[in-house]
């Protein structure tokens, strides 16, 4: 199945064997998949459609389902990283809070900056005590860093790759409005109207420290397919073609 497929359907109809075919990487410790934009990663307090609830199709011979390592909002596609069983869960959440996986991410933001790259160090804190997810930048908050170049311009539009040094919620979103450039489909931070394009971030990459003394694990994942029709529309489909390999 192409791998945009899945974004075309309303995300109830996600199937297990569609996560399983959005594998980028699997070896006896960890999985790497893409997540689907639309798609939360577990239920919320209504329920409904998750991720979390097709990782029986990931089992792949162990006895449990893995576990998420770590977490991308519901409109985030892109590398989400699980635990295949207690250990590797431990060992992962250790890197995680660390600092110690490398993240990388693809947005396309309103405004063109003045530099081509960048680097933003600006504390984030809750906005509201009874929206925990509701971030905003703030003197008392928790330090937080975010890098960021210009991979493509144009038309009052640029597409950015964000490298987030910290793990805060909602960082890349609030950095990203803080100096002038809200993320494209962002209704929270960017203000985007009612019926306006998707949010435009994607967990492009990561890297994964495992095993000391060994190298690294990586993956990579395609642009989803709004954000592979936005860069076919500002003419850069060529250049996000060269960047995403195919699934493994």
């Amino acid at each position: 199945m192409p791998h945009d497929v899945a974004f075309r359907r309303l995300p109830g109809d996600f199937t297990a064997d569609d996560l399983a075919a959005r594998v980028l990487h699997r070896d006896g410790l960890t999985l790497i998949v893409d997540k689907p934009a639309g798609l939360p990663v577990h239920a919320g307090p209504k329920g409904g459609a998750n991720l979390e609830a097709l990782f029986g199709a990931l089992r792949f011979g162990l006895p449990r389902d893995p576990a998420l390592a770590h977490r991308l909002d519901k409109d985030t596609s892109g590398c989400l990283v699980l635990g295949r069983h207690r250990k590797a869960l431990a060992r992962l959440g250790k890197l995680f809070s660390n600092g110690r996986v490398s993240k990388t991410y693809w947005a396309v933001v309103r405004g063109n900056p003045e530099a081509d790259e960048g680097r933003i160090d600006a504390p984030l804190a809750k906005r509201s005590p009874t929206r925990g997810w509701w971030m905003a930048v703030d003197p008392a908050g928790q330090p937080s860093a975010t890098e960021w170049r210009v991979l493509k311009r144009g038309a009052g539009l640029s597409w950015l790759e964000f490298t987030p040094l910290t793990g805060r919620t909602h960082q890349i979103r609030v950095h990203a409005a803080h100096i002038g450039l809200p993320l494209l489909g962002d209704p929270i931070y960017g203000a985007a109207p009612a019926g306006g394009p998707p949010l435009h971030l994607h967990a492009r990459a990561v890297s994964i420290p495992m095993r000391e003394g060994k190298p690294p694990i990586e993956a990579q994942a395609p642009a989803p397919a709004h954000m592979s029709a936005t860069f076919a529309a500002m003419g850069w489909s060529e250049d996000a073609e060269r960047a995403a390999p195919p699934y493994v």
